[in-house]
């Protein structure tokens, strides 16, 4: 029991979701949402408020912008892509507290969550197959 309770909380430290990502934002949690992704894919869409930082090197040109003592939410495309979990540990062996958002990109869209694109604003209904459509949050 004491090697589950160890496991769950420790993936409670370093990962997060989308509902609990924008609720935060909501909220004015001071955090900092990085997008790890390349400038195509920063083009195409990304998570409202997020600073753009795609992977490779991403420790030498976060240092320059977000402080240490700010916490960092990093995504990627989503699950089948661990250049989050790459770009998590490269700003963990910086000294930066990081977690890495769960589903990345793709499910912060499919929920619904706020998404803009170099000509604006995205607009895009939760898919039912990943949140309710009635509310802004998953309760769970």
């Amino acid at each position: 029991m004491t090697d589950a309770v160890a496991h769950f909380a420790a993936r409670l430290r370093f990962e997060t979701d989308p509902s609990d990502v924008r609720a935060a934002q909501l909220a004015g949690d001071r955090f900092v949402l990085v997008d790890t992704r390349g400038d195509a894919a920063w083009a195409q869409g990304r998570a409202v408020g997020a600073l753009h930082l795609p992977g490779a090197g991403i420790a030498e040109s976060a240092a320059g912008v977000i402080p240490r003592d700010l916490p960092v939410v990093v995504y990627c495309w989503g699950p089948g892509c661990n250049g989050a979990t790459k770009a998590a540990l490269a700003l963990a062996r910086g000294g930066w507290s990081v977690r890495e958002l769960l589903g990345g990109f793709e499910y912060w869209a499919r929920e619904g969550m706020p998404v803009e694109t170099d000509a604006g604003p995205l607009v895009r209904a939760a898919d039912p197959l990943t949140a309710p459509v009635s509310s802004p949050v998953c309760d769970c």
